[in-house]
C-alpha cells in the first residue's frame, strides 16, 4: 500500500473552530469532567448514545447525530422538547457509515477545524477501530483529531512533530505504523531513541518510549504512524 504522506492543509485557510463530539462508547467521568474543565469547544455534538453522556455532563449540543437505537427513550425526549436549537441529523439504521463518521462530517460542514472524540474507546473494539480509521480520514481531510480517554491520548501523524513533559498525556509515548510502512524514523530526546529507522506493519518495535527531558521529538520521511499517549 502506497500513502501519500503530503496531504494539502486547509488549517492555515479558515479561522480555527474546535468540536467535541462525544460518541456512545463508555465514559469515566471523572475524567470528563476534569478534561472539560481545562479546555473550550466552539462546536459540541452528540452522537447518538453520546447524548446521554452530554445529559450527566450538562453540556449543551449544537448537533444531534444517530439513529438513536442506543439513547434512552426519555432523555432523547427531554432534547426533542428543549428550546434550544439544535440541529437534528437522524440516520436509518441501515447505513454506510457509522453515526461517529457522520457527526465527523457534520462537525467538519460546520467549520471545525479541529475535534476531540470522547467515548470512542470503551466498548466494542470493532467501534475502537473504526474510530482510530477516522482519525486518518480527518487527517486527509486537513482536520487536526484526537481521541482522549482517562488513560490516552491518540492521534494520527503524516509529520514529524515535538512533544513537552509538561503536555503529555502521561509518562509513555508510542508509535505504530497505521501504513504498510513508514521510512526513516528519528526519535530524539526518547529513552529509547532511533536514527532513520524503517518499521512495517506487524512491529511493537515504537512502543512504550519515554522522554527524557523536558522535549523529545519524532521526524520521519514517508508514512502515517498512530501516537498514543498514555500512563498506567
Amino acid at each position: 500500500m502506497k500513502v501519500n504522506s503530503s496531504y494539502p492543509d486547509r488549517r492555515e485557510k479558515q479561522k480555527e473552530m474546535t468540536g467535541l463530539i462525544v460518541t456512545g462508547g463508555t465514559i469515566d467521568y471523572e475524567f470528563a469532567c476534569g478534561f472539560l474543565e481545562t479546555r473550550t469547544f466552539d462546536k459540541v455534538i452528540a452522537v447518538d448514545g453520546g447524548l446521554g453522556a452530554l445529559h450527566k455532563l450538562h453540556l449543551k449540543p449544537d448537533v444531534i447525530a444517530g439513529d438513536f437505537d442506543t439513547i434512552d427513550p426519555k432523555v432523547l425526549e427531554e432534547y426533542k422538547n428543549s428550546p434550544d436549537q439544535v440541529i437534528w441529523e437522524v440516520h436509518k439504521p441501515e447505513k454506510d457509515a457509522t453515526d461517529t463518521e457522520l457527526a465527523i462530517s457534520a462537525a467538519i460542514n460546520l467549520g471545525c477545524t479541529k475535534l476531540v472524540l470522547l467515548g470512542a474507546t470503551g466498548g466494542r473494539l470493532d467501534h475502537f477501530l473504526g474510530n482510530l480509521h477516522l482519525l486518518y480520514d480527518c487527517l486527509k481531510r486537513g482536520v487536526e483529531a484526537a481521541i482522549a480517554d482517562e488513560k490516552n491520548w491518540i492521534t494520527i501523524l503524516d509529520k514529524g512533530r515535538s512533544f513537552s513533559r509538561d503536555e503529555a498525556m502521561g509518562k509513555y509515548i508510542s508509535f505504530l505504523p497505521l501504513s504498510e510502512e513508514v521510512k526513516g524514523i528519528t526519535l530524539t530526546g526518547f529513552r529509547y531513541p532511533l536514527y532513520k529507522k524503517d518499521i512495517e506493519l506487524g512491529t511493537s518495535l515504537c512502543i512504550s518510549n519515554e522522554l527524557v527531558g523536558a522535549e523529545g521529538t519524532i521526524d520521519f520521511d514517508f508514512g502515517i504512524l498512530i501516537c498514543v499517549e498514555s500512563h498506567d
